[in-house]
């Protein structure tokens, strides 16, 4: 399939945060993708949703329509990535979660556009209560996804086949979102499954590195603790998110890509 549209919905993690920048945004998984997608449909457009932070219900309440109306036929490649912050929250509800974003996953595949669908990584290396709770939470949410992506016949990208996404250096200094390395290594093994060109070197691990001394260990966990986990806690804490008050990178089908910005 030679798509001629891209419509990339969801949070923080198809927003391509932590990523390089490029035409002032965060290039992500997704600009890196469609970069690709561009070369081979002489009149190819994209637009990318995503929003940080975002819950399932509020894909669906601010992205679902605004991507359906986009659509024009099964050329239109729609990614969904959500649930990952619904399910690392306090109070996290599967009841509610699950049939929700199994919902929006049939509203989608009712458009004909072709769908693109993610599991999380379950196994992250972390250790301790939460990380058990987190991984068995996850691996429920990703039979949810493998199902419902098998009963509309959507492509399924499962990071928990793939041993190369299992590497915390693939992740930036906050340890939740993809740096630079993580998101090109996404975009390759998303081209592979899209059957477009990529590059194999993708699952080739990194490089061995010698283990920095426990002191510097400590002080960098106290420096991230500082950094990202205290705010994330009182954002929490107040019922805010970071992504209240943004709005997404391309709206609307454009053009791509942007070379009258380079």
């Amino acid at each position: 399939m030679i798509y001629s549209r891209f419509i990339a919905l969801g949070d923080s993690y198809t927003e391509g945060m932590c990523d390089e920048k490029k035409y002032g945004q965060y290039r992500g998984w997704a600009d890196r993708t469609a970069d690709v997608m561009a070369r081979h449909h002489p009149d190819f457009t994209y637009a990318n949703l995503a929003i940080r932070g975002k819950l399932v219900q509020q894909v669906i309440d601010e992205q679902i329509d605004a991507a359906i109306s986009q659509v024009n036929g099964s050329q239109t490649l729609i990614s969904f990535h959500a649930g990952a912050n619904d399910v690392i929250r306090p109070g996290y509800k599967a009841e509610l979660v699950l049939p929700l974003y199994a919902d929006a996953v049939r509203r989608l595949a009712a458009s004909g556009a072709t769908l693109l669908l993610f599991t999380v990584l379950e196994k992250t290396g972390n250790t301790g209560r939460s990380a058990k709770m987190w991984e068995q939470r996850f691996r429920e949410f990703n039979q949810n996804v493998r199902a419902v992506g098998f009963e509309v016949g959507a492509i399924v990208a499962d990071a928990n086949e793939e041993i190369a996404f299992s590497d915390r250096r693939l992740l930036a200094f906050d340890r939740l979102h993809l740096n630079e390395i993580g998101h090109e290594r996404v975009a390759q093994a998303v081209l592979e499954l899209l059957e477009l060109p990529f590059n194999p070197g993708w699952r080739e691990p990194l490089p061995p590195v010698k283990p920095k001394p426990k002191i510097m260990r400590a002080l960098v966990t106290s420096l991230w603790f500082i950094t990202f986990a205290l705010p994330w806690m009182w954002r929490r804490a107040r019922g805010k998110s970071s992504g209240d008050g943004r709005t997404c990178k391309y709206p609307i089908a454009i053009h791509w890509p942007l070379t009258h910005l380079d």
